[in-house]
């Protein structure tokens, strides 16, 4: 080793001697340093450019998750027709033959879309007339190039146990610091249902840069896991982001004017509801009490929005959201309201502080509330009203467990270890009671 480099040192020291004979020295260094500097610029529009390839492809539904899914995805604009492939995984068994003679097709629908970093294309499609708690692999692409494989399983019709994933707010540094949540998250979920976004996926939800970031942060588990997500106020810069409806097929269940940013999926023995905390509050309380007074509403029923009914963090509060919904949300027995924004965590008990013995919370309220955040902004946590616990300065997820009589909920940190939990048990009249399983150990305060 020490030869080859001394041969070398001595090689450069002679071509740098004959240079200096011909006055070419200050030459071949100021090309090496344009050479450095060319190496080292990679834009956003290179990093985040479209190909002929399918990329952010990403699950949802719009209709019933026990026999339709929806997929997201994006190309340049070479590509023609698109189609999703899909056929029962148990006939794609890496026998090529089977796959070409049990797969199906159907047209997705392509839009011309500009974003800041330029033009491309941006594909959906549905799958429909699947079968329940059936397992299907898909494809997505144009004919001619395709996603790889990916899979899914459709909803039971029956009350079955099930998990999902919610995370408040990613946001600020997604690549470099979310990547690592929801890789995480898939660890102690690797059979999420869905997973839940409480709004700010992004920092500028009109900047394509941060949306590859997100996308590329959770890579293939979009194109297996479907998800669900409410809008933050980052996703609104002068009015909806423009990437919301264009990459993501929610339903368009919701009152006029909020088509997929409100909304509501049923999924086996839970209704989870979306509300659009950004603006036309008022329009949606109605809409909200008859959602919530639908007789065939299932048992457990779980609220999604950005703007929390009570904050986590100082200074911020929003008394017009509480007077507009907390109502509405407690007289309905709503279970869990999963929200974000604060970038601090905060969970309560049932309706308030009201303790008995053994770790026991009843209330009149049957309703649990949770902020949360997954992204690395903090703020200091609010201390002005009672929680069961909180943090301040912890990336969190949280895995909820849905079976029918009781709803496990763990809150992790980055690293896995389980920060908070507690179980939730409704009887046959819809009584509730919640047992606290938080590990000892101080709260994070940062």
């Amino acid at each position: 080793m020490e030869i080859k480099i001394l041969a070398k040192t001595i090689r450069l020291a002679a071509f740098v001697a004959v240079g200096a004979c011909y006055g070419l020295v200050t030459h071949v260094v100021a090309v090496a340093h344009e050479a450095v500097a060319e190496t080292q610029a990679f834009t956003e529009v290179e990093q985040h450019r479209p190909t002929p390839l399918p990329d952010r492809v990403v699950l949802t539904w719009s209709g019933d998750p026990t026999s339709s899914i929806d997929v997201t995805w994006r190309t340049d604009l070479s590509v023609g027709k698109p189609v999703v492939e899909y056929v029962l995984a148990s006939e794609l068994l890496g026998d090529l033959r089977a796959e070409v003679a049990g797969r199906e097709q159907a047209t997705g629908t392509s839009n011309e879309f500009s974003s800041d970093l330029g033009k491309c294309l941006l594909h959906s499609g549905q799958i429909s007339g699947l079968q329940p708690d059936t397992m299907y692999a898909y494809r997505v692409g144009d004919g001619e190039h395709f996603s790889e494989w990916f899979q899914f399983r459709t909803a039971s019709t029956s009350s079955t146990p099930f998990t999902f994933v919610y995370f408040g707010d990613a946001q600020n540094d997604v690549r470099s610091w979310w990547s690592r949540v929801v890789r995480e998250a898939n660890q102690h979920a690797p059979r999420a249902a869905f997973m839940l976004h409480a709004g700010d996926l992004v920092n500028n939800g009109n900047r394509d840069a941060d949306w590859g970031e997100w996308f590329g942060a959770a890579g293939w588990l979009n194109g297996m896991i479907p998800v669900v997500a409410c809008p933050g106020n980052h996703e609104y810069i002068d009015g909806l982001s423009r990437h919301w409806r264009p990459q993501f097929a929610f339903p368009e269940n919701g009152p006029p004017g909020l088509e997929e940013t409100a909304y509501w999926i049923d999924y086996q023995d839970a209704r989870i509801i979306s509300l659009n905390s950004n603006e036309r509050i008022e329009q949606q309380k109605a809409w909200l009490e008859s959602v919530l007074q639908d007789p065939k509403r299932p048992r457990w029923t779980f609220v999604t929005f950005h703007h929390p009914i009570f904050s986590a963090a100082r200074g911020r509060d929003n008394p017009v959201l509480r007077a507009a919904w907390r109502e509405i949300l407690e007289d309905n027995h709503v279970d869990l309201v999963l929200q974000g924004h604060d970038h601090a965590y905060a969970r309560s008990g049932l309706g308030g502080p009201k303790n008995v013995p053994e770790g026991l919370r009843r209330a009149n309220s049957n309703t649990v509330y949770v902020v949360s955040v997954s992204g690395p902004k903090m703020y200091p946590v609010q201390e002005a009203w009672d929680v069961s616990r909180n943090a301040s300065g912890a990336q969190l997820f949280q895995v909820i467990h849905v079976e029918p009589h009781q709803v496990r909920y763990e809150a992790r940190l980055a690293t896995g270890k389980l920060y908070d939990a507690f179980t939730l048990k409704k009887d046959n009249n819809g009584t509730s009671v919640l047992v606290e399983q938080y590990p000892p150990g101080e709260e994070i305060r940062r």
